[in-house]
C-alpha cells in the first residue's frame, strides 16, 4: 500500500479518535435481547409474519437477487406493482423504486437541478440531499431549520431566474424528529412556483390516516412536486422510491441517474416485503393515535425526570447531551443496562449537539420507559 496514503488515513483517523468522534462498526447478534431504541423499524414490520412471508414467497419465485440492473432484466413485475402502489397510496401519478434512500436523494438532487438554478434547503436536510445538491452545479442557500419566515424572505430576495428554484425539506427530520408546517410550504409553493422536493422517509407509516406520511396528516396531501421515501424504515423492508406528478421526472431518472442505471437492482423479495408492509400499514389506522400517545408519554417522562427533550409526536426523540465524551458515556451505560442505543456525534449533527437518538417502536410498554429513565438517572447521578 502507498505509504503517503496510509499516513494520510492514519492522521485523519487519529484526529477523529482524539475528538471522540471516530466511528466503529459493531456486529449485532440475532440473539441480542436488549430493548432496541436505535433502529428505524418503528412499526416492527421487519418481523411481521405477513411481511416476512411475502418476502420468502418472492425468494422462491424470483430467487435471491434481481441479478441485473433495472434496464437490463432487473426490473420485474413486482417492482412495477410496488411503484404503482406507492404512488397511488401517496397521491402521485408516477413512481420509481430505487436501491437506497441515499441514492434516491442523490439522484433527484444531483440530476434535476442544473447550473443556473437555485436550491433553498433547510439547514438540517440529510447528508444524501446535500451530496446531491453539491454535485448538481446549482447555487445553494440554506435557511434556518424549520424557519419558513426565513425561506419566504429568501424567495422575495431572489431576482427572477432563467433557471428553476428548488425548495428542499424533510417532513420528519432524522436527527431531531421535528417537522415544518407542510401546509404553509404548499402555500409558498403555490405563490412562488418553486419545485418542492420533500423527503418523507421518517414519516411513512407513523403519520396519516392511511399511514402514507406527514403530507396526509397535515392536510397537504400530495402537495410536494417530488417525494423521496424509503422502504427500510416504517415499512420494514429495504430500498427507496421517488414519486412525482410529472412523468418526465421518472423518465429523467431512468435515463440519466447513474444511481439507477448502473447498479444491480433491488432484490424482488425486498419489493414483495414492502408491498405487504404497505397493506399492513393501511390497516393500522386505529393504532396510529396510540403511536403518537407513546411519543408524548416518553417525552413527558423524560422531561419530568429532568432531561430536556422537545415536544412532538414523531418516533424520533433527541436526548441532546452536548459533549461527545458525555454522549459516549451515556450510550455505554445504557447499553450495559439492556438498551440498544446509538451515540450520534458530529459531523452527523452540529458541533456540541451530541445526542442519544431514541427511536420509538410499536409495542413499547410503560415499564420500558420506567426502566430507561432509571438507567438514565444512574448515569447522571
Amino acid at each position: 500500500m502507498n505509504a503517503a496514503l496510509l499516513q494520510r488515513l492514519r492522521q485523519s483517523l487519529a484526529q477523529r479518535e482524539g475528538s471522540s468522534l471516530r466511528r466503529k462498526l459493531a456486529a449485532r447478534a440475532s440473539a441480542d435481547t436488549r430493548v432496541n431504541l436505535a433502529d428505524n423499524d418503528y412499526l416492527g414490520l421487519s418481523r411481521d409474519p405477513a411481511v416476512v412471508a411475502a418476502g420468502v414467497a418472492a425468494l422462491h419465485e424470483w430467487g435471491a437477487s434481481s441479478s441485473a440492473s433495472p434496464l437490463v432484466t432487473g426490473y420485474t413485475e413486482i417492482h412495477q406493482k410496488l411503484e404503482q402502489t406507492l404512488a397511488a397510496w401517496q397521491g402521485y401519478a408516477h413512481g420509481l423504486v430505487m436501491n437506497t434512500g441515499f441514492s434516491a436523494n442523490s439522484a433527484v438532487l444531483g440530476g434535476l437541478p442544473k447550473k443556473g438554478d437555485l436550491i433553498l434547503a433547510d439547514r438540517l436536510v440529510h447528508a444524501s440531499m446535500l451530496d446531491g445538491i453539491m454535485a448538481s452545479g446549482a447555487r445553494l442557500r440554506r435557511f434556518a431549520h424549520n424557519d419558513l419566515d426565513a425561506l419566504e424572505l429568501m424567495l422575495h430576495e431572489e431576482p427572477a431566474l432563467d433557471g428553476v428554484i428548488f425548495v428542499v425539506t424533510e417532513s420528519v427530520y432524522s436527527m431531531d424528529g421535528d417537522s415544518p408546517d407542510l401546509k404553509r410550504l404548499a402555500s409558498l409553493r403555490k405563490r412562488f412556483g418553486f419545485c418542492w422536493v420533500l423527503d418523507e422517509a421518517h414519516a411513512t407509516g407513523w403519520f396519516g390516516s392511511t399511514g402514507s406520511g406527514l403530507q396526509e396528516a397535515q392536510g397537504a396531501f400530495a402537495a410536494a412536486d417530488i417525494v423521496v421515501g424509503t422502504l427500510g424504515k416504517g415499512l420494514g423492508s429495504q430500498g427507496a422510491y421517488v414519486l412525482s406528478h410529472a412523468p418526465e421526472v421518472r423518465d429523467a431518472l431512468i435515463n440519466f441517474a447513474g444511481e439507477f442505471v448502473y447498479s444491480t437492482y433491488l432484490a424482488p423479495s425486498c419489493a414483495a416485503a414492502a408491498l405487504a408492509a404497505v397493506e399492513r400499514v393501511k390497516g393500522m389506522s386505529a393504532e396510529r393515535a396510540e403511536l403518537h400517545a407513546l411519543s408524548h408519554a416518553w417525552r413527558d417522562g423524560l422531561v419530568e425526570a429532568g432531561f430536556a427533550v422537545p415536544s412532538g409526536d414523531s418516533p424520533i426523540i433527541p436526548l441532546i447531551l452536548g459533549d461527545s465524551d458525555v454522549t459516549l458515556k451515556y450510550a455505554t451505560a445504557l447499553r450495559a443496562a439492556g438498551f440498544m442505543v446509538s451515540a450520534i456525534r458530529p459531523p452527523t449533527v452540529p458541533v456540541r449537539t451530541g445526542r442519544i437518538r431514541l427511536s420509538l417502536r410499536r409495542g413499547l410498554s410503560p415499564a420500558v420507559l420506567s426502566s430507561f429513565i432509571s438507567a438514565l438517572k444512574g448515569v447522571s447521578s
